[in-house]
């Protein structure tokens, strides 16, 4: 939140080098200042004797609070400090106690200011000093004339809203003025260049706005695998379908405005009828105008069922683009530590799926079983035992390893790893859950060595029950 503290009563306890600090950021903000203290160090006492602050020469009374919009607690004596926040969080009134997150309501964050625009940064009173660190590299980033900018926006506000009173309109009306000459001409200084080319922009007639659908791969969970067109196209979107193992995290990306439509495909569930639905609101959103974001875990064109999508927006003559993602054999295997090819052992990947559009068993196992390849299995922990028998069966040898990799790239990942024979075994041993994806050939080795990502790989033995299991050994 941003505080609007002009001409409000703000009370800071304490008389020294922090308090000191805390004024003189609270004045800028306009607050009228009362400093409580005993005793008040030469800067601050000037500052009262000027009449710019107010002084209470006694030390700290829960009656001081009586009055005041803000609190801050800025002495060395921690009892005093304690005293402070109880008494505010009596009367409900936001309370900051320096250096003390916990005893602290409110945290003041790290700032970079560009005139109105301002960017907050918090750790929620844990690492100040990250905090700070981020400003210092913003401060670097963000362009000075960002704050003439935001002057120009304020002013003309209400013009804007006059002339496009419709919010579609008027966002479209944004993109364009943002990405055209007033942003540069202001960097470069010129001013008067800059408000004509706002003008011209405020005059122009803007675009009937078209629906369109943008099929957007949101990779396997990690936020920072989307990719750049990803985000940005996140950022556009007035409606956002999305799967539902696409992570909180990736949906945070998203603009606050637009509208999440959870579309995900339940276990054991009508695929058909989800599939249809999906089809569904797609086109009755984009006819409506509005701009789709399809978001599809992993890459929408790797057993996403994209495809099927684009056909019917093609039918109804309805835009469309397509932005990729990092599949998930990909990503996952990179974090696991497992290269997918290698010189010495594997001159080819397969990434497979276990069942058709029919079920069945479309899967050519004789060729699967061939040896020097790599196979990527996007079937979660279903069927196991299958893949293991018909692979064997076929010639793929027993002691081929495997990297079962769970929840990939997140901060839950688990990679349990063994061979072909024990594959189902070491699963159950492990109760590996969806989402996880198999990675079978002798490259899956490798991420006993070179896992980077989350704690070392799992095997058999190290089940809590091994043990008792017959075929552990």
């Amino acid at each position: 939140m941003f505080l609007d503290l002009q001409d409000r009563r703000v009370l800071v306890v304490g008389g020294g080098a922090v308090a000191r600090r805390k004024i003189e950021a609270l004045r800028a903000a306009g607050a009228r200042v009362v400093v409580g203290a005993p005793e008040l160090e030469p800067a601050i006492a000037q500052r009262v004797d000027d009449g710019d602050i107010e002084h209470l020469a006694a030390s700290f009374d829960p009656a001081w609070l009586d009055d005041v919009w803000l609190v801050v607690a800025a002495t060395d004596d921690a009892a005093v400090n304690r005293a402070v926040a109880a008494a505010a969080e009596s009367r409900r009134l936001w309370a900051n106690v320096v250096d003390d997150a916990e005893l602290s309501s409110v945290q003041v964050p790290s700032r970079v200011e560009r005139g109105r625009l301002q960017v907050a940064i918090s750790s929620g009173g844990g690492a100040p000093m990250l905090a700070r660190h981020l400003r210092e590299r913003l401060e670097t980033q963000l362009d000075e004339s960002l704050g003439e900018l935001a002057e120009l926006l304020t002013v003309q506000r209400e013009r804007i809203r006059r002339r496009w009173p419709d919010i579609g309109a008027r966002r479209t009306f944004f993109e364009r003025l943002l990405a055209g000459p007033v942003p540069q001409r202001l960097r470069r200084g010129d001013s008067a260049g800059a408000r004509r080319a706002f003008e011209q922009a405020l005059a122009e007639t803007a675009p009937v706005p078209t629906g369109s659908v943008a099929l957007v791969g949101a990779g396997p969970g990690d936020p920072g695998l989307l990719t750049l067109r990803g985000l940005r196209v996140l950022n556009e979107a007035d409606v956002i379908l999305h799967d539902r193992l696409v992570s909180r995290e990736v949906l945070a990306l998203a603009r606050r405005d637009a509208e999440l439509i959870e579309v995900g495909k339940k276990v054991g569930g009508n695929h058909d009828a989800t599939q249809s639905r999906i089809h569904a609101l797609l086109v009755e959103h984009a006819r409506a105008g509005k701009r789709v974001v399809r978001l599809k875990g992993g890459d929408p064109f790797v057993f996403g069922r994209g495809g099927e999508e684009l056909e019917v927006l093609h039918a109804h003559g309805i835009d469309f683009e397509v932005v990729p993602g990092i599949t998930a054999a990909v990503a996952c295997a990179a974090y696991a530590g497992v290269p997918l090819t290698h010189r010495d052992h594997a001159q080819s990947v397969r990434f497979v799926t276990a069942l058709g559009r029919d079920g069945g068993d479309p899967i050519d196992w004789p060729a699967l079983a061939q040896e020097r390849q790599t196979l990527a299995f996007y079937m979660g922990v279903s069927g196991l035992e299958r893949v293991r028998d018909r692979l064997i069966a076929h010639g793929r040898s027993a002691d081929t390893p495997f990297a079962l990799v769970e929840n990939g790239t997140r901060a839950r990942q688990r990679v349990v790893v063994g061979t072909l024979a024990q594959l189902p075994q070491t699963a159950a041993a492990h109760a590996v859950q969806a989402p996880a994806l198999l990675i079978l050939g002798e490259v899956a080795a490798s991420a006993s060595v070179l896992h980077w990502f989350g704690p070392a790989p799992l095997r058999l033995e190290d089940a809590p029950d091994a043990a008792a299991i017959p075929w552990a050994a």
